[in-house]
């Protein structure tokens, strides 16, 4: 197993939302497994051309959605994110569901108001 990434240059998304995005989805997927160790900041940096500071902040926002979790000097590794990015995938839709509520729109409002946030995120 081995981290793969690819980078579209004409896509318009960030390189550290780029590499985030591949990382986690590589997580999820098993492509990547639990305490799989990934490569320094420095070290994917120059493997892939980038800047430290574009790596590091990936890794920033891959720790805090609990995707990979950084031991000190033994490194940053795979965490076992899966229970905890559905424990706060269902928080995040409780929340708002509630908040939908609590302004008065049913769930089909809530659902269109949804998709075309998630169709504004997706473009």
């Amino acid at each position: 197993m081995t981290l793969t990434i690819a980078f579209a240059t004409d896509s318009g998304v960030a390189p550290f939302e780029q590499l985030r995005a591949q990382i986690a989805e590589q997580a999820r997927s098993g492509a990547l497994p639990v305490g799989y160790r990934l490569p320094t900041v420095r070290g994917l940096a120059e493997e892939l051309g980038l800047a430290a500071n574009t790596v590091a902040k990936a890794y920033r926002a891959l720790e805090a959605d609990g995707v990979i979790e950084t031991r000190g000097r033994n490194g940053t590794f795979v965490a076992a994110a899966g229970d905890a990015a559905a424990r706060q995938l269902a928080s995040a839709a409780a929340a708002f569901a509630d908040r939908a509520h609590r302004l008065g729109f049913d769930q089909r409002q809530a659902r269109a108001a949804f998709e075309e946030a998630w169709r504004a995120r997706s473009a």
